[in-house]
């Protein structure tokens, strides 16, 4: 049978379409195309009584909240906390999160600002927020707090804290934030105190809410994931979406008095909640060793909540407990990550190729280590692939070196037995045999390499040390696609001429069908990160310069 190696080349550029859509499927919490769909998980109806319906919507944190006993509404004020990483604003009205500012990232869309995690306005919604449940009126996120006096910003030591107090219901609740030098990661204490006469049994819920919009900046090239996560130790690590709470939300009040258990774990000691945004990650990490439900619930229109809620057991009067929780906020740093908590080195997604895209990551380090620049890093990084593969290359060079010869031969069999397909196959493989020719010697090289190419596509849109790392001239960030497109350009170049150095298909439609090739993936590279071009566009060079080398200097006679 004549196969063509050209039609193995769009066989495998179509493969790889389809591994980026199921990728870029899974990237925004879809199911993959390969894997069935999980079943779901039953949920004891204690869980589901657990969540803490009764804190009340988000929309109801604008303006103020009456405290009891008064009949003036409680006026909230802002606290701001600024340290080397932060500047972080608490409303006293819940104790709440309102807006986080990360100082040392610049904003994917507008560079002259911060990045921004936690705000409230201009249609976003991002919040982190706790309180008690288990009871009528205890202190929650919508209970007016008194703040203590104290520094509200680093100076000359290494961390600031900031207290609220709050007392409803027969219960105080202390929460105390403390912020430390060069760290993302908030302690967040709750103390909680029967100032009653009867015993209470009060739960403290956390909570991450964010609206269900989608992310500025995604695109189907460069897709960012937006949407709750968790990890527990029974069933890891899982991605959600918003899409998938309003469904749950749904099907639930469609059916009011039947409990339809929710896409994820309900219960764990140990693990994680979290949002996560591309490069960006929020998690709650509440204090371990201490069982605790989990929830994901609508919580507003186009709003939705992730959370735990943990029993704090039973307070005699005059009794306290205090309970010791993290709230990490910052970016996808896996070193950083991985000393959180485990597991939430996972929020930063490889996709289905982890496997080979975290041993790319580790060598780049290392290659970034010694150069400084990511430019460099993927230059150095594309040299050393095609070392390491330059056995295999050589081999393919040298049966396409030897076809380009035979190719008159080829084309005497075709004309000579064009009426009888069956019998050009069996001239073509005798020819193939005699000449020592693999016609599949041509198409290894990118078949190996393809694995290489997406999973360096996923290492650049997941790792925010590349996030508006420049080059060189007009590339200033290899995570956003190439401004002035001229290394598309250059690789539909490269790419000519590594089809011109290659054995000519003697069918004249297949001739015109190759020259269209570099065409196509340029045209796919205008939207892909300009690292990504980068490392094809050197690929390319080497791989002419590799070719031209064999072929010249190690073709075997052909007399």
């Amino acid at each position: 049978m004549d196969i063509n190696k050209r039609t193995i080349l769009w066989i495998v550029f179509a493969v790889s379409l389809v591994f980026l859509w199921n990728e870029w499927m899974i990237s925004t919490g879809k199911q993959s195309m390969f894997s069935p769909t999980p079943p779901a998980k039953t949920v004891p109806a204690a869980a589901t009584a657990a969540t803490p319906a009764a804190v009340g919507a988000v929309g109801a944190n604008a303006g103020a909240a009456a405290v009891p006993g008064t009949a003036a509404p409680f006026q909230s004020q802002i606290v701001t906390i600024t340290t080397d990483v932060y500047k972080v604003d608490i409303d006293t009205l819940g104790g709440q999160i309102k807006r986080l500012e990360l100082l040392k990232y610049k904003d994917g869309i507008d560079p002259t600002k911060n990045q921004m995690l936690f705000q409230q306005g201009a249609g976003r919604v991002y919040l982190a927020q706790t309180g008690l449940v288990g009871a009528a009126n205890l202190p929650n996120h919508n209970t007016g707090f008194t703040v203590r006096p104290g520094a509200r910003t680093l100076d000359n030591g290494n961390q600031v804290q900031l207290v609220l107090d709050a007392e409803q219901g027969g219960v105080k609740l202390t929460k105390t934030f403390t912020f430390k030098r060069g760290e993302y990661v908030i302690d967040v204490r709750h103390d909680v105190t029967n100032t009653g006469t009867a015993p209470v049994t009060p739960e403290l819920y956390m909570q991450l809410v964010h609206d269900g919009n989608k992310p500025e900046g995604s695109s189907w090239f460069n897709p960012s994931f937006t949407g709750p996560t968790l990890y527990t130790d029974a069933d890891k690590y899982k991605k959600l979406t918003f899409e998938k709470i309003e469904k749950h939300d749904v099907a639930q009040k469609e059916s009011p008095g039947k409990v339809i258990p929710p896409d994820h774990a309900t219960k764990a000691d140990g693990g994680w909640v979290a949002v996560s945004q591309h490069f960006f990650v929020s998690a709650l990490v509440p204090q371990a060793k201490l069982m605790h439900d989990i929830f994901t619930r609508k919580v507003d229109t186009n709003t939705y909540a992730i959370g735990v809620v943990q029993p704090l057991g039973a307070l005699a009067p005059g009794a306290t407990v205090s309970n010791s929780a993290k709230l990490f906020s910052g970016p996808q740093d896996e070193k950083v990550l991985e000393q959180v908590s485990p597991g939430l080195e996972l929020v930063k997604d490889y996709g289905m190729l982890t496997i080979i895209a975290k041993p790319i990551y580790w060598v780049m380090q290392q290659i970034h280590a010694a150069l400084g620049n990511w430019g460099w890093t993927i230059i150095a990084f594309t040299i050393l692939i095609k070392l390491i593969f330059f056995p295999l290359s050589a081999a393919s060079y040298r049966s396409m070196a030897r076809m380009k010869v035979v190719t008159p031969k080829m084309t005497a069999i075709r004309e000579r037995h064009k009426g009888d397909p069956q019998k050009m196959n069996q001239a073509m493989m005798e020819l193939y045999k005699t000449e020592k020719i693999n016609p599949l010697g041509g198409c290894l090289p990118i078949v190996v390499q393809m694995p290489v190419f997406i999973s360096l596509y996923w290492v650049l849109n997941a790792s925010v040390e590349m996030r508006g790392a420049p080059w060189a001239l007009w590339i200033h960030d290899l995570t956003k696609p190439d401004p002035f497109f001229i290394l598309p350009v250059l690789y539909a170049i490269s790419m000519y001429v590594t089809m011109k150095l290659n054995p000519q298909p003697a069918d004249p439609a297949q001739a015109k069908m190759m020259l269209f090739m570099p065409l196509a993936f340029s045209v796919m590279f205008l939207f892909f990160p300009s690292g990504l071009v980068l490392y094809w566009v050197v690929n390319n060079l080497f791989s002419i310069a590799q070719q031209w080398v064999i072929t010249k200097k190690m073709t075997p006679s052909t007399k």
